[in-house]
C-alpha cells in the first residue's frame, strides 16, 4: 500500500464513495490504473490542538497497518478523515468500524463520471428552448 500526498489525490477521492463511523470518515475512489491501493490521512483544525490532530492521525494509520489488505478493493485510493472522537474512542472498536465500512463501500454502487453525469443529452438542450 502507497500513501497519497498530493492534494488533487484527495480531492479526486472526495467525489468518490463515503461512509462515516464516529471517529472517522472513509472516502474511496476507484482508479483506471493497475497501481497498489493507495491511503490518505487527514484532520481538519476544528479537531483540536496539532498535537491532538497528529494523535488522531497516527491512530488512524496504526488501524490501517492492522487491517488485512484484502478487505480493500484493489486498484484504489481511500482517504480517511479523522474525527475529535478517534482520540478517546477505543481502539480494538474503532479496528470493527473500519472493516465494517469497507463492507459497507463494496456494497455501495460506484458513482459515474462527473463529467458525464452532469451534462445533459443534446436533445434535451433542444427541446427546452424550442425559439431558438
Amino acid at each position: 500500500m502507497d500513501r497519497l500526498r498530493q492534494r488533487a489525490d484527495f480531492l479526486a477521492v472526495a467525489n468518490g464513495a463515503r461512509v462515516t463511523s464516529a471517529a472517522f470518515v472513509v472516502q474511496n475512489r476507484p482508479r483506471e490504473d493497475d497501481g497498489p491501493i493507495r491511503i490518505g490521512f487527514t484532520v481538519t483544525r476544528k479537531n483540536g490542538t496539532a498535537t491532538e490532530r497528529n494523535r488522531i492521525r497516527r491512530r488512524l494509520r496504526e488501524l490501517v497497518k492492522r487491517l488485512d489488505a484484502i478487505t480493500m478493493r484493489p486498484h484504489s485510493d481511500y482517504v480517511l478523515v479523522g474525527r475529535r472522537a478517534a482520540l478517546n474512542r477505543d481502539f480494538t472498536i474503532m479496528l470493527d468500524d473500519l472493516r465494517l465500512a469497507l463492507r459497507r463501500l463494496d456494497r455501495q454502487p460506484r458513482k459515474p463520471d462527473d463529467a458525464t453525469a452532469r451534462r445533459k443529452p443534446e436533445t434535451e438542450l433542444n427541446d427546452e428552448n424550442p425559439e431558438r
